[in-house]
């Protein structure tokens, strides 16, 4: 199954007309959603630059429309596995707003308790299972994830499944063919999402790949590809929604590739000198949230002054969220060694395996 259709060359233009049989409710929870996602990322990006948040730090701006699509689609007893552009997903899949910005600032009430930061949130209450800041080091575990469920569980409508998420760039390394040869080959309940915001760093896709449709390389391993207009947030979620389905009933891996533009750098710390001032301007015309704003305001869903209402709202939550972080403890000097390990040494938290405490607990010939 292949869509080769490709994003739409004009904000207003961007997003066609909804489903007939969607609701006003679900479309207004969708752009609230994205107004909140927006509204934290141009924080984030605020206590970056004044130094409240460190290392590194990827925004999801320009791609609010794909990733509220994403998890939407996604159950709560599915698995999703992140890359290093993570807090847009964590917030959408349900993560506390306060604990997200409380990991960036690197604070023990993080998600990941201080000790991740921007590239790896964590929940596994909401099976989250971290964000990744090796390029395409989440595919094979992701991959891993479902063979697990596969051979745990039969298929069928409420079969657990996997979404594992990528960039661009990512699609030319080992790891990412590997995966899905074996998703291919071992069918596993799994789809690949390719986020596609056509530049890994600066380098666009056309001038690192030999195929730009990204959707097609897929076919090498016999998974059906999709490519949808990651700026439409209800196509991107009815493409996963598809996707997911088959994973879970028919065991079939899925591959979505997800037309995307992200607004700004590749990261809080790149100017994009590399972007032309007209492709600049493009990214803004095709900017989800506003474009979705005004959609939802001619079609009726909503007016100016709900719509208003909606974006005050998602700011009082991040300034709710920036309080809690900025208010939160550092972790303790003391627990920096703490869970380093699989097994802890009993009463020595900092001791090291080889350590002559540990090689008395364990025994000869019991070091691995």
């Amino acid at each position: 199954m292949t869509n080769t259709a490709s994003a739409s060359p004009s904000a207003t233009d961007s997003l066609p007309e909804a489903p007939s049989d969607e609701s006003p409710e679900v479309l207004i929870d969708f752009y609230r959603q994205m107004s909140f996602i927006r509204a934290f990322e141009l924080r984030a990006s605020e206590m970056y630059a004044r130094a409240k948040i460190g290392g590194y730090c990827h925004l999801n701006l320009g791609e609010e429309a794909t990733v509220v699509g994403l998890m939407d689609a996604l159950g709560e007893k599915d698995y999703l596995f992140m890359t290093y552009r993570d807090h847009g997903y964590s917030l959408a899949r349900g993560m506390e707003p306060g604990r997200v910005m409380a990991e960036l600032f690197g604070k023990s009430t993080g998600v990941s308790r201080g000790r991740g930061g921007s590239m790896h949130m964590f929940d596994a209450v909401r099976r989250t299972l971290g964000g990744y800041g090796i390029v395409g080091g989440q595919i094979p575990p992701a991959t891993g994830a479902a063979l697990a469920l596969k051979l745990r569980a039969e298929a069928g409508p409420d079969a657990e499944a996997v979404m594992c998420l990528l960039g661009d760039g990512t699609t030319n390394i080992g790891a990412f063919h590997e995966s899905l040869n074996l998703a291919g080959l071992w069918k596993l309940p799994i789809v690949y999402v390719i986020i596609n915001n056509r530049l890994g760093m600066g380098t666009s896709v056309e001038h690192a790949a030999a195929e730009p449709d990204l959707y097609k390389r897929g076919a090498s391993y016999r998974i059906d590809g999709v490519r949808v207009d990651g700026d439409d947030v209800v196509a991107v979620r009815d493409a996963a929604r598809a996707a997911l389905t088959r994973a879970r009933t028919t065991r079939e891996p899925g591959l979505i590739e997800a037309m995307s533009y992200r607004l700004r750098g590749h990261s809080v710390v790149d100017p994009a000198r590399y972007r032309s001032e007209a492709d600049t301007q493009q990214a803004q015309r095709l900017d989800p949230v506003p474009a979705f704003r005004a959609k939802l305001i001619a079609d009726g869903a909503l007016d100016a002054e709900q719509a208003s209402e909606i974006d005050v709202e998602a700011d009082e939550r991040v300034n709710a969220a920036v309080k809690f972080a900025q208010e939160s403890p550092d972790p303790e000097p003391k627990a920096l060694f703490d869970n380093a390990y699989a097994t802890p040494v009993a009463n020595a938290p900092l001791a090291f395996p080889g350590d002559p405490l540990l090689a008395a607990q364990t025994g000869p010939g019991q070091m691995s």
